[in-house]
């Protein structure tokens, strides 16, 4: 029997059971819009084996691969689209995506390149590779692939979005509020949209209006820890400390793992003067993350207020230990070991904060060292 026989008598099968291949292409095809994945793998398989030089169904079925999570499966369906078509430029943006996922973000950045060259107004590819220019900290190219997506549109919440965020890393705050707002205008039920438009105010010092989106952030996602502790940051800069520590205490109900929440809460209490609670939670941060030099400084400073300043010595032995190029500690520890009455002491870490360059420690030592 011929091959185009056996062809024509697999075409002929299809259509006896009432579809072509051209619309069991386009069935599996919504299915894996509609995320039904496993049954569209199913289906796509079927249609490769029928024709194995099938280019939109490897395709295809590597997006439902992708779905599943198989991203290695899913690269390689991609590339089997693409060695019966290396100008593909949908299965190169396909692949590009999944290498990014595997954090292969100069692999992918060399498939988008492509997928680019052979389809100029590709505004997913562009998206794309802005994603895997951000994870390289190409944040300039980065921002041109995501205005290049908004400009190709059709504008979208999302797009907005990943370049507002792009404006913030580079400091252009007013820029990434300006699409933070035209992304609120597209979608005005997405939390966090107002809680990065909050960061954005926050960093411009406008505190009213940081709080006032941290609080549409909350009452459209009440069950995030990071929104309360963003709110409560800002309450802080804003000289509410009762408000910042009821927003670290819901912060720290939603989320009692996260060191840095204690060590923010403490801050707050050694404000308040509850040098006993700010010391508790510093110990907490610490049990949960012993390597942060600061909440070691951060205990020693509340030690020192409450007058135990050998357990203060401690504290900023231990941090001296994690970090020893920090002047601040040598400083510190110097002030605490001369209220102790230890200036030999005391002035060897006025020294050594000299040396790494401590602004304060020059008048100290001319104060307190013979």
């Amino acid at each position: 029997m011929s091959r185009y026989l056996v062809v024509f008598l697999t075409w002929a099968t299809l259509v006896a059971h009432g579809q072509t291949p051209d619309a069991q292409l386009e069935a599996a095809r919504k299915k894996v819009l509609a995320g039904e994945f496993a049954v569209a793998k199913t289906e796509l398989s079927k249609i490769i084996e029928a024709n194995p030089r099938n280019k939109t169904a490897y395709n295809l079925r590597g997006k439902a691969r992708f779905g599943l999570q198989d991203i290695y499966g899913a690269i390689a369906d991609y590339t089997f689209a693409l060695d019966l078509d290396s100008t593909f430029a949908e299965a190169l943006n396909n692949r590009g995506q999944a290498k990014t996922a595997l954090e292969d973000d100069d692999g992918a950045i060399l498939d988008l390149d492509k997928a680019i060259r052979y389809s100029p107004r590709y505004a997913e590819a562009f998206t794309n590779r802005g994603f895997a220019r951000y994870n390289i900290d190409d944040l300039q190219g980065a921002y041109f692939d995501f205005s290049k997506a908004l400009e190709l549109g059709p504008a979208d919440a999302d797009k907005y979005f990943n370049r507002g965020v792009i404006r913030a890393e580079l400091g252009e705050f007013v820029g990434a509020i300006d699409d933070y707002n035209k992304a609120i205008e597209l979608d005005k039920t997405d939390a966090s949209l107002y809680n990065y438009r909050g960061v954005a105010y926050y960093n411009t010092g406008n505190w009213a209006l940081a709080i006032s989106d941290y609080d549409q952030a909350i009452k459209l996602d009440p069950g995030d820890a990071l929104k309360f502790e963003n709110r409560a940051l800002c309450k802080s800069a804003n000289e509410d400390l009762k408000g910042a520590l009821e927003d670290y205490n819901k912060a720290i109900e939603l989320n009692n793992e996260d060191p840095e929440i204690f060590n923010l809460r403490g801050v707050v209490k050694n404000a308040l003067q509850d040098y006993t609670g700010a010391i508790a939670d510093y110990s907490k941060a610490i049990e949960l993350d012993n390597s942060n030099p600061t909440y070691y400084d951060n205990r020693a400073q509340s030690k020192t207020d409450k007058d135990d300043l050998a357990g203060a010595v401690e504290d900023y032995n231990a941090s001296i230990e994690l970090y020893p190029g920090d002047p601040e500690s040598y400083l510190q520890r110097a002030l605490v070991k001369l209220k102790m009455n230890n200036n030999y002491d005391g002035c060897l870490d006025l020294k050594r904060a000299d040396e790494l360059g401590s602004p304060d420690a020059k008048a100290a030592i001319k104060k307190n060292c013979k």
